[in-house]
């Protein structure tokens, strides 16, 4: 697991508050809606209000790849990484 993609997770444990996680217990390229982590888009959107505040990552409701940036840990791990290549 990279640096990024333990931030990313520690992040969404945070600001979704799952305490009853550990950054171990979510698969990197596990979805992280539905069948995988179970997350739904109340989630997705506090989710995306604190990408903003911690990698300053602007997300647009009318992109056509957004619910492919949130598929996984995986998936965001690549578009932070795109956006802001110094990483975390």
């Amino acid at each position: 697991m990279t640096e990024l993609e333990s931030a990313i997770k520690e992040l969404i444990i945070e600001a979704l508050e799952l305490e009853d996680l550990a950054p171990d217990d979510i698969v990197t390229d596990a979805p992280l809606f539905g069948e995988g982590l179970g997350l739904d888009s109340i989630d997705a959107l506090e989710l995306g209000i604190a990408l903003k505040k911690r990698f300053g990552l602007e997300l647009r409701s009318d992109d056509p790849d957004l619910k492919q940036h949130f598929r996984s840990v995986e998936s965001l791990a690549r578009l932070i990484a795109t956006r802001q290549p110094q990483g975390v």
